[in-house]
């Protein structure tokens, strides 16, 4: 028998997302009057902190934890809960909300409490790169660069908007990488301008693989090769505007382990957050957490 999505929860939010600490208050009202009954609730402004919050509240025993952030928090926090009893719920207030796409949830509150009150449970994959969790995605080349420099504020006040036009500027700075990737049939060589680690299907706000899915069981690494910058732009407008050649400049690795290397070591960003450097090892944590999704998903 199937298990059902908990009545009971806590809500814990990152109040220095985007929407956090406007929406904190409006949240635990909504679900409150959905029908999840709160037994406690954190308005986290340090997020430091977060995860002993998240930790302390599935060591207590929480049926569910209500998690709302960006994807970055996610990513983090998302450890705490795989492999426990506690059921992950996520009120996506970030910038580009990619693991929320994803899922198929609903971006604006409302929709994402009702997702939550009147939703099922799916057993979902985690990705793994060493031994850091990530729910959606990890990338390598320009995406780190903007992540690491984006000013809080201009990702806070212009969401998207402020998002691209900073990613247009590092563009300027970018320099292509030799990549490496083991995998059960041996080691690949090539150019690459950007790389992507895939457990979702989102990247930035962007549907940017579509063979892949967070149940899929395996891992994907996504490149986009060669050594022109303007590929690398194509290949995200292509895949912004699902251009019949949206796949041409990319090549694609399949597995439940590969390894992956590059010259010079590039850092890795994780769901937006610069949290590792190559080498690495990529794996799948298969089946590793119970998420609330839709009962019929939304289109992103």
């Amino acid at each position: 028998m199937s298990k059902s999505v908990p009545r009971e929860a806590v809500l814990i939010v990152n109040a220095q997302s985007r929407k956090g600490e406007a929406l904190c208050h409006e949240a635990k009202a909504k679900l409150e009057a959905a029908g999840i009954a709160l037994t406690a609730s954190h308005a986290v402004r340090d997020p430091a902190k977060l995860d002993d919050v998240v930790s302390g509240a599935v060591r207590g025993g929480a049926p569910m934890v209500i998690i709302g952030g960006g994807d970055g928090s996610l990513a983090r926090l998302v450890k705490h809960l795989a492999n426990t009893e506690s059921v992950f719920a996520v009120l996506p207030l970030g910038t580009a909300n990619s693991f929320a796409r994803t899922l198929g949830l609903p971006l604006d509150l409302d929709g994402a409490v009702e997702a939550i009150a009147t939703g099922k449970l799916r057993r979902i994959d985690l990705g793994m790169i060493d031994d850091n969790h990530f729910v959606n995605a990890a990338a390598l080349g320009l995406s780190p660069l903007i992540g690491d420099t984006v000013p809080h504020k201009l990702k806070r006040y212009l969401g998207r908007v402020g998002y691209l036009g900073w990613a247009l500027w590092c563009l300027l700075r970018f320099r292509p990488f030799r990549l490496t990737v083991e995998d059960d049939r041996g080691e690949h060589r090539t150019w690459a301008s950007e790389v992507r680690v895939f457990n979702g299907r989102f990247h930035g706000g962007v549907e940017l693989i579509e063979t892949t899915d967070v149940d899929s069981g395996d891992i994907v690494i996504q490149a986009v090769t060669g050594r022109s910058l303007m590929r690398l732009a194509f290949d995200w407008y292509a895949k912004f505007f699902k251009l019949k050649s949206r796949g041409a400049n990319t090549v694609e690795y399949r597995g439940r382990e590969l390894r992956l290397r590059t010259r010079p070591t590039q850092k890795i960003s994780v769901d937006g957050e610069c949290l590792a450097r190559t080498p690495v090892t990529v794996h799948v944590a298969q089946r590793a957490v119970d998420v609330v999704v839709p009962s019929t998903p939304s289109i992103a």
